[in-house]
């Protein structure tokens, strides 16, 4: 059974930096689309930052700039550092992946077919 498992979360006041981990037991021998999503007080299910199969990052403008995705292959671990933290980033932040092919990966994230329990981010001012 496939699993994704984020850590790292935690309070940070604003302007500070957090980094994100997300350990899977995806298979290493296929491609996934994986990413980042979260999830704020009285908002949607927001995609944040994704690679692509071929390696390529997308970001939500929101974010653009002070996120950065990454991934360790050997590890099998996804990772987001995030700098210049706004009150307005607080949230669940869940690790997701999915081996479909997708124009919108952002939008679609939250309802990918492998999703972790998520961690918390909370940033205040």
């Amino acid at each position: 059974q496939v699993q994704l498992v984020e850590s790292g979360g935690g309070s940070v006041q604003a302007g500070g930096s957090v980094r994100l981990a997300c350990m899977t037991s995806l298979n290493r021998y296929r491609r996934y689309y994986m990413g980042w999503f979260r999830q704020s007080p009285g908002k949607e299910r927001e995609g944040v930052a994704h690679i692509n199969k071929l390696g390529d990052t997308t970001y939500a403008e929101s974010v653009k700039g002070r996120f950065t995705i990454s991934q360790d292959n050997a590890r099998n671990t996804l990772y987001l550092q995030m700098s210049s933290l706004k009150p307005e980033d607080t949230g669940m932040y869940y690790c997701a992946a999915d081996d479909g092919d997708f124009a919108d990966y952002l939008s679609y994230m939250p309802r990918s077919r492998y999703r972790g329990q998520g961690t918390q981010v909370t940033v205040s001012s």
